[in-house]
């Protein structure tokens, strides 16, 4: 919880400034959509921290999320399945892409950065050739699967706000991540892959596996985020659905508190991280700067959380020094 101090810092102070200066900011249909995209984008941020924290990166998540979002209404409407038959299989499939990064990772001894930048140049090519560059959606069709992937949960006292229904698979993820990192010895060794994979390995620990274990889970969760977010915008072109996502999972991962060096994870930081990204696009709007900026503030802020991590980084090894404790790689 110590981790996440500072992003909940961060957070409350960029909430209130769009409080105090943003029109329109604290009505109740603003909350409820800027509710429902964190909750979407810290899906997104909650896979791309497993895999940060063993010290590698997945830039193919934005194209996860169009293939995966792009197929779900291609099967269901062009080619007539039902939503059982495609549901489970656009996970598979999300999971199995996963697996291949992992298998490249750690078998071929592959940079985590070179597979998934290619993933992220093949999976929207293939969702490109798949529908032939058209725009895919449901168009009125399907209501019963929407609705039920867009529930809104009224609250009393609270006019026009109602919780999206993505609040809850992003609770029950949490705390299931929460739960393997803080009770679970998989959890313990995942942490001491990312510390030190040498270490970890030559101790008995499956490194290799755990590692592509996390390469799938991050797949899973973009092909999941991406059913959920095409569910709610309705349709999308497949040349920009997705597009920069991977920024906004790996930003909201590294404010949250996971270091890019690996062995750290904050789940609770990760979660206030996606939403304090959600809040500054936001207010950069509200505010009436233009939207032309949001890259470039959203980059300087993840600019800054990069920086922070490595001045604490170093603070802390002085300190352990000091001390006379050892001092980690």
């Amino acid at each position: 919880m110590k981790k996440a101090l500072g992003i909940i810092g961060i957070f409350a102070a960029i909430f209130l400034f769009a409080s105090i200066y943003g029109d329109n900011f604290l009505t109740g249909l603003n909350l409820q959509q800027l509710t429902n995209r964190a909750a979407l984008c810290s899906i997104l941020a909650l896979g791309a921290s497993l895999v940060i924290v063993t010290g590698g990166i997945d830039l193919s998540i934005g194209s996860v999320v169009c293939l995966a979002g792009i197929t779900t209404p291609w099967l269901l409407v062009e080619k007539g399945w039902t939503p059982m038959q495609v549901l489970p299989l656009v996970l598979v499939m999300s999971a199995f892409i996963g697996l291949c990064h992992g298998l490249l990772v750690t078998k071929l001894r592959l940079q985590p950065f070179l597979v998934t930048l290619c993933g992220l140049l093949l999976y929207r090519g293939i969702a490109r050739w798949m529908t032939g560059d058209q725009s895919q959606g449901f168009q009125g069709e399907f209501g019963d699967v929407r609705a039920l992937a867009l529930a809104k949960f009224s609250i009393p006292g609270i006019e026009n706000y109602r919780i999206p229904a993505t609040v809850i698979p992003m609770f029950v993820l949490a705390l299931l991540i929460g739960l393997f990192f803080s009770r679970t010895v998989w959890g313990r060794w995942l942490l001491a892959t990312g510390r030190n994979e040498s270490a970890a390995r030559y101790s008995g620990v499956p490194t290799a596996r755990l590692i592509t274990l996390s390469y799938m889970a991050c797949s899973l969760l973009a092909g999941f985020g991406g059913m959920l977010f095409i569910f709610d915008i309705g349709s999308a072109q497949p040349s920009d659905f997705g597009n920069f996502y991977e920024l906004y999972a790996i930003a909201a991962a590294v404010l949250g508190g996971c270091s890019l060096r690996g062995g750290e994870i904050s789940v609770v930081g990760v979660l206030f991280g996606a939403a304090t990204l959600q809040v500054l696009r936001t207010t950069i709007t509200l505010v009436g700067l233009s939207s032309q900026l949001e890259f470039a503030v959203i980059g300087a802020v993840l600019l800054v959380g990069v920086a922070a991590d490595e001045l604490i980084r170093r603070f802390s090894a002085r300190r352990r020094e000091r001390l006379g404790a050892p001092v980690s790689a």
